[in-house]
């Protein structure tokens, strides 16, 4: 399963899938839902988030501790738009 940067680094790659597959990309994403298993964690994923979204295209963001979370330590979940 690994720590919250490998689970972090995963999580993006099939987010990024997602989005690809129903033709968006990664630019396209408005909102994103961060939950994080331990709080603690932020500033290590905070990092790995920025390695995805440039300062220029930061989505808004909510991030909240979950504690029903099992077998993990990350979700996100994201609203992308895409102006025709």
């Amino acid at each position: 399963m690994g720590g919250i940067v490998e689970q972090t680094h995963q999580t993006m790659r099939n987010l990024i899938a997602i989005l690809q597959e129903a033709g968006y990309d990664i630019t396209d994403v408005v909102r994103v839902g961060v939950w994080l298993e331990d709080p603690r964690d932020f500033w290590s994923f905070n990092k790995v988030f920025g390695e995805y979204f440039s300062p220029e295209h930061a989505p808004a963001r909510a991030c909240v501790q979950a504690n029903m979370m099992v077998d993990c330590k990350v979700e996100i979940d994201c609203i992308a738009y895409k102006r025709n």
